[in-house]
């Protein structure tokens, strides 16, 4: 694969080309053009990484489109009494160029992007694509901010740390191994939450374990509550890290509820539960980057998959946008008196 010299972006790859919900346009490639955002959106359009059914390389451009109200680029927040769109600088630089003939190639071009914009202090929002991408927008961002200094939270129905996939050592069932084995992320420092089903093998299971992993099955989830959970995981993703990347699987929900996606498990969370441990985990805990993937729409009903993937984004960014005000937020309190 050959990218013209600087070509890194090129607006949206698969159909029209517009912004998440109208936000304006930046240009990875003019610095000027994102100097002072916040927040940049970034397409991954790429799914040679999965291992079942494809389509995922359409998922930016689902999520982008997500929503029902006009794309004005405007969307206050009704519980956090904020507008993360207008309150925070926030920029939409399109979908990389991501062929999908080299899934290699196209994951280093993620990972400069993200590297580059984390250093202009920003934090890149990747809209994916498969979660191989994982490997590279958090390598990236890893390089700037320290390797091993930034812990993780991922949200997914699988664990995603498989030592090869059909033979080749990136893919979406391997991205997390990778970060560990590289040094990006410390094992000590990796919180999975939502793993169900019938994989990974106990091999996988007890390197996990021997990497100080903490995972999370949807079953004590359930029986513990979520806010136990998250209560007891935020100091430790906090200890000796400058920071806290969030990655998003949509098959964490059930695809009762999420059906648009490559890798259906039953028994996952509710759109409720994830939405709201999204907009907790951005309240509190300083984030440093963001990726949502796995959307699928071939597979969609109703558009449903691609309308929580949007509110995911949604979440995160107006809870990013109520704790760089410094207010306090209390999920009891009635919304009219906050």
């Amino acid at each position: 694969m050959h990218y013209p010299d600087g070509v890194t972006n090129h607006g949206n790859m698969y159909g029209p080309d517009f912004t998440f919900l109208g936000i304006p346009r930046c240009d990875l490639d003019d610095p000027s053009s994102y100097a002072g955002a916040d927040v940049v959106i970034l397409g991954a359009p790429i799914d040679s990484g999965t291992s079942h059914r494809s389509g995922a390389k359409f998922g930016p451009q689902a999520i982008r489109g997500g929503d029902y109200l006009p794309h004005d680029g405007e969307r206050p927040h009704m519980a956090l009494r904020v507008d993360a769109l207008t309150q925070l600088n926030v920029r939409d630089a399109g979908d990389l160029m991501m062929p999908g003939g080299d899934l290699v190639a196209s994951l280093e071009v993620l990972e400069q992007a993200t590297e580059k914009l984390s250093r202009a202090g920003v934090i890149p929002v990747i809209l994916g694509g498969d979660h191989s991408i994982a490997s590279a927008d958090v390598a990236g961002i890893a390089k700037h901010r320290g390797m091993g200094k930034i812990s993780m939270i991922h949200f997914d129905a699988h664990a995603d740390t498989g030592d090869t996939q059909f033979g080749a050592l990136v893919g979406h069932g391997t991205p997390m191994r990778r970060l560990i084995d590289s040094g990006a992320v410390r094992g000590d420092r990796f919180l999975q939450l939502g793993l169900r089903g019938y994989w990974p093998e106990n091999a996988t299971l007890e390197w996990m374990r021997d990497q100080g992993m903490r995972s999370y099955e949807m079953t004590e989830i359930h029986h513990r509550g979520m806010k136990e959970v998250l209560d007891e995981s935020f100091a430790r993703l906090t200890d000796d890290c400058v920071g806290v990347f969030l990655s998003v699987d949509i098959d964490v929900v059930d695809p009762g509820m999420a059906p648009g996606t490559g890798t259906p498990e039953p028994g996952g969370m509710t759109s409720r539960e994830l939405l709201e441990a999204v907009r907790r985990i951005c309240l509190e805990l300083p984030i440093v980057g963001i990726d949502v993937v796995e959307v699928a729409p071939a597979y969609d009903s109703a558009d449903i998959t691609a309308i929580l993937a949007n509110r995911v984004v949604l979440e995160a960014l107006s809870g990013i946008a109520k704790r760089a005000k410094g207010e306090s937020y209390s999920p009891t309190q009635n919304v009219l008196d906050r």
